[in-house]
């Protein structure tokens, strides 16, 4: 099991769930933007990106996340 911080589930969560937008850290994250994950990263999360990243390649559906354009198409319910 994946383990990361609370907050970052209950927002990643949401997401995939209600199709609501996320935080420019997790955006980057869902995009697949390395280097602006972290950029935005604040400690916590930068030192959990690794168990991040796992958790949205485990744990959620793979048309959600993983490009620009499949976060778009995700958010406008496509």
């Amino acid at each position: 099991m994946i383990v990361i911080p609370e907050i970052v589930k209950a927002s990643i969560d949401r997401y995939v769930e209600k199709r609501q937008p996320v935080g420019d850290f997790l955006r980057a994250v869902l995009s697949n933007d390395l280097r602006e994950a972290v950029i935005r990263a604040d400690e916590t999360n930068l030192r959990e990106l690794k168990q991040i990243v796992g958790y949205c390649y485990w744990e959620i559906p793979g048309k959600c996340w993983g490009s620009p354009k499949a976060y778009k198409e995700w958010i406008n319910g496509g």
